[in-house]
């Protein structure tokens, strides 16, 4: 679905001016948005991590008309697709191709060597990720994608700049390292498992 929609995107991309890219861009996100408003209640219960209908919704031979299933679903195997995992899919192409574009948006900004607008930070920070890259860029994506940043109306771009910033370190192309993180066979979330597994080490050593 990424793959297939990023050809047809590109295909019909401007070849004119920055401005004009930036604009169909948007234009393109715009429209990927609407597949979010247009299945509204199932998204936000997936984005919250619900759980108390997926019996009807990822089960086999539970399609309930009631729930407003995707409308491919109706031309898919049963015994193989359930009601919603088409759906599913298709939130998940299309957070990475909003990622995409506005990665491809921010490259067209910036093009002429302007500096990006980050937080009101002016100081030199003096603190280093010593981590690896991956490690920052699997953090700022699991901050973006809980929303615990302004609401959740943060920009990616927006915050991967102001960790550049704030720990010395320059991430290049994030996106593309966030598609690696994806790619993993095992253990995707490998340090935000060592984030957490730190933590807990740490509060039963200090109730010892």
């Amino acid at each position: 679905m990424y793959f297939q929609k990023l050809f047809n995107i590109e295909s019909k991309r401007p070849r004119s001016s920055n401005k004009s890219q930036v604009k169909y861009f948007n234009k393109q996100i715009d429209r990927l948005q609407n597949y979010f408003n247009d299945n509204l209640k199932f998204y936000h219960y997936y984005r919250r991590g619900a759980t108390f209908l997926d019996e009807h919704y990822f089960v086999r031979g539970k399609m309930d008309i009631r729930l407003f299933p995707d409308t491919f679903s109706f031309f898919t195997d049963e015994k193989f697709s359930t009601s919603h995992d088409s759906t599913v899919a298709t939130i998940l192409a299309y957070d990475m191709l909003i990622v995409y574009l506005k990665t491809e948006i921010n490259k067209l900004e910036n093009s002429k060597g302007m500096e990006l607008t980050i937080s009101p930070y002016q100081k030199e920070s003096r603190l280093f990720w010593t981590a690896s890259k991956t490690d920052l860029v699997e953090l700022i994506y699991a901050l973006h994608t809980t929303g615990v940043i302004n609401s959740g109306t943060a920009d990616i771009k927006e915050m991967a700049s102001v960790c550049e910033h704030l720990f010395n370190i320059e991430l290049g192309d994030y996106y593309r390292t966030y598609l690696e993180i994806r790619s993993r066979k095992i253990n995707q979330t490998k340090f935000l498992d060592k984030l957490k597994d730190s933590l807990i080490a740490r509060m039963e050593s200090a109730d010892e």
